[in-house]
């Protein structure tokens, strides 16, 4: 049996337009949780690919190399939304649409099936920590307006890894000199120093869901828990707002939210 769907609001819209991000309670059931989380963990053991290693990224805390210690452990999997049908069932879920077509201001949001898209598995000992960045630094889109519905299959918090955001974030103007070379906030910067000190922990429990603009900057922490942390996630647009041709962007085509419900 579903939850009662959580209503769209004008006071909640107006709280994503302020802060970047908005957390609804309790979208999925215990039942549903545990059912995703039996169908990704039969792609995790044995790996089913295409997946993404920590050893990949080589963010802090990851193993040096696919080698070593712990190279094998995978940071994603990715195309969530062709994987199996209780992932795809997922992006399909009631509740996106009124609340993307609210967010968005449009009447037909997009699912991109090239970014997100996957499942961020953050294990203990292996996982590494990602600093503060904002997803459009790597999607190419006519507009820098979409959003990602990230979902909670169990507890989330500062011991397992966590989303942290910086409230307001995705409308300040950053200058160049503020990112380095691979688009994180530097975070030596006496300019950058407020900005992060407002960071907030999103803290989830089972079921929730959390949907953040894409120029929101976050950033995790390693899982120092005992237990992997699953968390699917997929990424959204409005219809007019093209990936740009010859980018990833465009590498498989979107699918309007009409056809996922």
């Amino acid at each position: 049996m579903s939850n009662p769907l959580p209503e769209v609001t004008e006071a909640l819209v107006a709280q994503f337009r302020q802060t970047g991000y908005l957390v609804l309670s309790g979208v999925l059931t215990a039942p549903q949780c545990e059912q995703l989380r039996r169908a990704i963990s039969a792609d995790l053991g044995p790996l089913v690919g295409p997946a993404e290693f920590e050893a990949d990224v080589g963010y802090p805390g990851a193993p040096f190399g696919r080698e070593s210690d712990g190279g094998n452990t995978p940071r994603r999997l990715l195309h969530a939304y062709a994987r199996n049908e209780e992932l795809k069932e997922l992006a399909l879920h009631p509740v996106l649409g009124p609340w993307l077509r609210a967010l968005l201001n449009h009447d037909l949001p997009m699912l991109s099936q090239c970014h997100h898209n996957c499942v961020m598995t953050k294990h203990p000992g292996y996982s590494s920590a990602t600093l503060w960045h904002q997803d459009i630094r790597y999607w190419s889109f006519d507009r820098p307006e979409l959003i990602s519905a990230w979902f909670a299959l169990g507890p989330e918090d500062g011991a397992n890894g966590a989303l942290r955001v910086i409230p307001g974030s995705h409308v300040e103007e950053i200058d160049r000199g503020r990112l380095d070379g691979a688009l994180f906030l530097r975070p030596e910067l006496e300019a950058n120093k407020p900005l992060i000190a407002s960071a907030e922990v999103v803290n989830l429990n089972p079921g929730d869901l959390l949907l953040f603009h894409c120029r929101l900057f976050h950033a995790a922490g390693q899982n120092l828990s005992q237990a992997v942390k699953l968390s699917p996630v997929f990424t959204y647009h409005a219809q007019d707002n093209h990936p740009i041709p010859g980018t990833r962007s465009e590498r498989l085509p979107g699918i309007p939210l009409s056809q996922m419900q």
